[in-house]
């Protein structure tokens, strides 16, 4: 059980960022990463839509033989992860906005969330953001259009300057000491977002944490590979992306594989 893969997940190739935290973190541990690319982005659909694809990526992560499972996205978490806990009798681990970390250290009480629609309206995050909401200002901005950008490539496009500099002009009015990324993808913005808002604002994603909780968890149950051989690791993903080889170019032996799911 310990040398079986484990399985991540995303609503196109965001996740990778999160993939790549684990592969640091875990060198010895074998992936297989499934980028849902043509569903992309999960964040317009409704709750049941993205149960229904989480459920279909959950399905061939397991045919592939995976131990545990990392839904690296933040819509699907957030809609559809108490589900599949409830369904399938495998661990896995999500990823929310981490807010948390920057309620407790804004000095101005007032953070900025960037995120999708679909994230924003969930239960999950409503839950989560009103445990903090009762001392600080949380500022939330719908990041539409960011997600297909990064999919199609056009990360350092104009289109991308101009709607990061809307939707983080709009954050800035609040004088926001912290930005917390509510999306995968959107770490693959981190340089452009800098950019825009200077030393000012501190920006932070959860894909270190999640990495550290996979960690956590594969000790916890007994499957961490304590193999001395670095992983092997499979990229799966319905949509043939050009840019795929950017995202994953220092990632050792990784195999890409385009399949129809």
């Amino acid at each position: 059980m310990s040398t079986k893969p484990i399985g991540i997940f995303d609503s196109g190739i965001g996740g990778i960022s999160i993939w790549k935290e684990i592969i640091a973190l875990l060198p010895n541990e074998h992936t297989i990463y499934l980028a849902d690319s043509k569903n992309a982005p999960y964040g317009q659909k409704s709750k049941q839509e993205i149960i229904d694809l989480c459920v279909k990526n959950t399905e061939l992560l397991l045919k592939k033989g995976c131990k545990l499972i990392v839904v690296a996205c933040n819509t699907a978490t957030t809609n559809a992860i108490t589900y599949l806990r409830n369904a399938y009798d495998i661990s896995f681990i999500g990823i929310e906005p981490a807010i948390k970390p920057a309620a407790l250290k804004t000095i101005t009480k007032s953070i900025g969330i960037l995120a999708t629609k679909g994230t924003l309206n969930s239960e999950l995050f409503t839950s989560t953001s009103e445990k903090f909401s009762e001392d600080i200002k949380i500022i939330e901005q719908i990041g539409e259009g960011l997600v297909p950008l990064i999919e199609t490539g056009k990360i350092n496009s104009i289109q991308m300057q101009i709607l990061l500099k809307k939707y983080l002009c709009n954050l800035m009015e609040y004088r926001i000491d912290y930005l917390v990324l509510g999306c995968s993808h959107y770490p693959f913005l981190i340089p452009q977002i800098k950019k825009i808002l200077g030393n000012r604002v501190t920006i932070i994603d959860s894909g270190e944490a999640v990495a550290k909780q996979t960690k956590a968890i594969l000790i916890k149950n007994n499957i961490l590979n304590t193999d001395s051989a670095f992983g092997k690791h499979l990229l799966f993903s319905n949509l043939e992306i050009k840019i795929i080889n950017i995202f994953i170019s220092n990632i050792k032996d990784c195999k890409i594989n385009f399949l129809d799911f």
